[in-house]
């Protein structure tokens, strides 16, 4: 049995329990909607209001319907306000008289006194007409007790108690809506304000979780990954570069095409260095008021910085980022202030800062060069079109939760795919899906991938059924093409061949370049230009004279042969000189300012070899034609029978007859320069 005296054992103590942390305070919330009181005060006021203005502000007569009213003996109180206004009242309500003016329930009236008016004869002329209506209501009835009608001159202003409780009455409401919701807002420097709101800056925040994106979710682009990696390791231990001084750049800017991968990029570096990422776009920052983009700069890398080490990303920088001076406005223009808080903000960044901005854009021509200087955004990363490597890449990551049959062949998906970016293939992939689920398939079939190709590449089918003319010269006209470059022994190979009406073209010839080519020699061009010049001269031949159907092909061949006479310096009149004949990127107020670089007499030159290059296309593509004229028949007449040749029925419909020996166009070789001159003593 236990004892508790001095003699029992000691007990041991039981451990500690461990006193629970006092819990956190949550702040109260603001709440929203106002209180009781407030809507019954409120609510108070508003009846009072209403209520004063419809039973105390009088009515106003004319001067006739007062005298009416005085020789009917109804007036019972009258106060004549100086010597331009009166009011009354009325003594009975339920007078036919009073009744046809409804003056409501106060039964209160004002008029305004004739220019020639003596108060004492109104006054006598008002007692007089009295006196008359009660000597006869005493007839009437003896006991009748009518008092005398009340006169009192007032020559003070007349009140304004109604029309300032009218004034005042929707001020108060504002007002007491404004000291209560507003003004507190307003004086909330934590955030949540409408002021604040609308200064502080819209960037997402995505905080490092679990379903971040890596380098393993962007396919190919392992250059572009590979430039990116030592901002990761930065990121993820910044005193390996700090401890020999070194310092990783500030800003890093995103160079490609739209659709690329350049957005996805950002979040794979702030995923693989699991720190938080804010995305904003350009745009973003520009507002109708002054001074908002830079006040949206400055409170973005503020909190950059609180949360630092993090990745700020900015995308079409372009919308901000243009050159400054260029537009209009000049230094007060509200994008350029908001630039220059940028150039600020990424000055402001010290050694040790670990606070990365990336920036994507497509037109990095237009930038302002402050923007580009070492310092800010000082690397450069372009982010190009995969190769067929990385479009297999991009395929499969897009495919992997879709059925596929076991003959789809992915590889020659990609090869085909030629100039696709990952936003491009994404849409294929999708499209082959719908085509699958329109069909009524399980799986998708590799001829699904070919339609949704089509789709993406050309357009849709057009509803609209063509006649046999139309159906004739389509053929005839692809088929010059296809011929052509079947001839030419620089043109790029054919892909297919089809004459069904898609998009906005009612035939096509697609090829298949080399994508690995990075460089093309005059020869190259002019096969180009042969083929695209191959439909017009199958029109002349056949037809005898030119369609309009030709608008893509001159179009086409123009741009080819212009940027080979002022960019390439392919022309032997004007030799190897660039000239500026324009910008595919212009934007505003920058041809006003530069203007162009040659003269009148070199614009006519350039037109003239411009035409002569031209003209040398179409009597190539004329030539070529002519001497293969039975071959041109047999295209025309297989596409009139299929509607479509790929590339092996086209080869196997022009193989039977050997094919001709047809050397390069080239145009006459100019004249041997000069022997070279030897300088002595170099």
């Amino acid at each position: 049995m236990a004892t508790n005296g001095p003699d029992a054992p000691p007990q041991p103590t039981p451990p500690a329990t461990p006193t629970p942390a006092p819990p956190t305070p949550v702040p109260p919330k603001r709440s929203t909607a106002l209180p009781q009181a407030w809507l019954l005060a409120v609510g108070l006021l508003v009846a009072f209001g209403l209520f004063y203005l419809s039973n105390e502000n009088p009515k106003t007569i004319n001067y006739t319907e007062y005298e009416k009213l005085a020789a009917d003996g109804q007036i019972k109180r009258l106060v004549i306000q100086g010597k331009q206004r009166a009011e009354g009242e009325v003594r009975d309500q339920t007078a036919e008289s009073v009744k046809e003016l409804k003056l409501g329930s106060g039964g209160k009236f004002n008029f305004n006194l004739p220019a020639s008016n003596d108060q004492n004869q109104l006054i006598d002329r008002l007692q007089s007409k009295d006196k008359a209506y009660r000597d006869k209501l005493k007839v009437a009835t003896p006991n009748d007790a009518t008092p005398e009608v009340q006169v009192v001159i007032n020559d003070e202003t007349p009140q304004v108690i109604g029309p300032l409780i009218w004034t005042l009455l929707p001020l108060l409401i504002v007002g007491a809506i404004f000291f209560y919701f507003v003004l507190p807002r307003l004086r909330d420097s934590s955030g949540g304000g409408f002021l604040n709101n609308y200064i502080r800056s819209p960037a997402k925040k995505y905080e490092k979780t679990r379903t971040r994106t890596t380098f393993d979710d962007v396919a190919g682009m392992e250059t572009a990954k590979g430039e990116l990696q030592e901002i990761v390791d930065f990121l993820r231990n910044p005193d390996k570069f700090t401890r020999l001084g070194a310092q990783v750049p500030k800003g890093v800017l995103l160079v490609g095409p739209p659709g690329t991968g350049k957005t996805l990029l950002a979040k794979a570096v702030a995923g693989e260095a699991h720190v938080p990422f804010y995305s904003i776009n350009g745009s973003e920052f520009i507002q109708m008021f002054v001074g908002v983009g830079a006040s949206r700069v400055r409170d973005l890398f503020k909190n950059a910085k609180e949360t630092a080490p993090c990745v700020i990303f900015i995308d079409e920088i372009d919308a901000v980022g243009r050159m400054r001076g260029a537009g209009v406005g000049g230094g007060s223009d509200e994008r350029e202030q908001t630039l220059n808080q940028i150039l600020s903000e990424m000055d402001g960044f010290q050694a040790t800062e670990t606070v990365i901005v990336l920036a994507a854009t497509n037109r990095p021509d237009v930038l302002d060069s402050a923007l580009l200087r070492p310092g800010r955004f000082d690397r450069h990363v372009t982010v190009d079109r995969p190769t067929w490597q990385g479009r297999l890449a991009i395929l499969k990551v897009h495919t992997r939760n879709k059925p596929l049959d076991d003959k789809v062949d992915l590889e020659r998906i990609a090869r085909n795919m030629i100039g696709m970016s990952g936003a491009d293939l994404r849409n294929l992939c999708n499209e082959a899906a719908l085509v699958a689920t329109r069909m009524g398939k399980n799986k998708i079939e590799h001829i699904d991938f070919d339609t949704a190709s089509d789709r993406v590449r050309l357009g849709a089918k057009r509803e609209e059924m063509f006649n046999d003319d139309e159906k004739r010269r389509t053929a005839y006209h692809e088929a010059g093409h296809a011929l052509c470059a079947w001839l030419e022994p620089k043109a790029d190979p054919i892909d297919r061949v089809s004459i069904i009406p898609r998009g906005r073209t009612a035939g096509v010839t697609m090829f298949a370049p080399d994508e690995d080519r990075v460089d093309m020699s005059f020869s190259e061009l002019m096969a180009r230009l042969v083929v695209a010049m191959g439909g017009r001269a199958a029109d002349k031949i056949i037809y005898g004279e030119p369609l309009t159907g030709e608008i893509g092909d001159l179009k086409q061949a123009t741009r080819i042969a212009r940027a080979m006479v002022t960019q390439f310096g392919m022309s032997d009149k004007l030799g190897p000189v660039h000239y500026r004949a324009g910008e595919d990127h212009v934007f505003l107020g920058k041809e006003i300012v530069e203007n162009r670089d040659f003269s009148e007499g070199t614009a006519r030159i350039i037109d003239e070899e411009v035409q002569r290059i031209l003209r040398g296309a179409e009597e190539r593509a004329m030539e070529l034609i002519g001497r293969n004229r039975d071959d041109l028949d047999n295209i025309a007449k297989a596409l009139l029978a299929c509607e479509e040749l790929d590339r092996e029925a086209f080869e196997k419909l022009l193989r039977k007859a050997p094919r001709p020996e047809v050397e390069p166009y080239t145009e006459a070789p100019p004249e041997p320069l000069p022997p070279r001159l030897a300088f002595e003593g170099v």
